[in-house]
């Protein structure tokens, strides 16, 4: 027999509620027992009532939902909902369940709650998800989540040819394909392994497993050739480094 969760909600829209109330009351499993509208109600609430999963939006007054999770001293399994996708690095490093993207659909919203049921995270994942949010791990980036024509997905960053700095956001290029995401590059290159991901430029940061060959120019700046044909140029600063690790 499968145990019932209890469930509580933290969304400041009011319409985002009754979406999740309505779904939440259609799974047998679960049990809502309360709600909020701001982070620091939400904060206060999860702490006292102590429920199983949380359903919360990232965007909240008072508090963000990465904020209530900072500050938890209970700690359920945590389902993010936001209309933002910049967040779902974060979220998943944060060992969240999982992260919907408004607006969901109730079958998209279903198999949110199979996983929690039947995969939830345990003490130690979560306690290392604290560490995360309070900037006490630095671990490296596996993966970097992307959106594609309404989907998210994850890329290995292993498979990241190289990263362009652009405006707002930053170019993911992978093979034929590029990603955009809502992180800046100088956040991405804290998070990757400094051996392999080399910083070439102010606004580029190239993976060493996909140059083919560097060369010198006129000015003793290196380019760089990567598989897929393109060339970058390398600063002056970069090109010393690049040459300094060669045998």
């Amino acid at each position: 027999m499968t145990k019932i969760k209890t469930a509580f909600i933290a969304e400041d829209e009011p319409l985002a509620r009754e979406v999740l109330r309505d779904a939440i009351s259609d799974r047998p499993e679960l049990s809502l027992i309360g709600e909020a509208a701001d982070g620091v109600t939400a904060l206060a609430q999860i702490n006292l009532l102590k429920p199983d999963v949380v359903f919360m939006d990232i965007q909240m007054p008072e508090m963000t939902g990465l904020e209530v999770l900072r500050r938890l001293s209970h700690l359920p399994d945590i389902v993010f909902t936001t209309a933002y996708d910049q967040y779902a690095v974060t979220a998943f490093e944060l060992h969240a369940v999982d992260y919907l993207l408004k607006p969901f659909s109730r079958e998209r919203f279903d198999a949110a709650v199979d996983r929690l049921l039947d995969a939830p995270p345990s003490m130690q994942a979560m306690e290392h998800a604290l560490n995360l949010a309070a900037g006490r791990d630095t671990g490296r980036l596996e993966r970097i989540l992307v959106r594609d024509r309404g989907h998210i997905f994850p890329v290995n960053v292993n498979d990241i040819a190289y990263l362009k700095a652009d405006a707002k956001y930053t170019a993911i290029i992978v093979g034929d394909r590029t990603h955009l995401v809502r992180l800046g590059i100088t956040e991405l290159e804290t998070r990757l392994d400094p051996a392999r991901f080399i910083r070439i430029h102010r606004s580029l940061l190239v993976n060493l497993d996909f140059v083919e060959s560097m060369k010198a120019d006129e000015q003793s700046q290196l380019r760089l050739h990567m598989r897929d044909g393109s060339v970058l140029l390398a600063n002056r600063e970069a090109s010393r480094m690049l040459r300094d690790m060669s045998i």
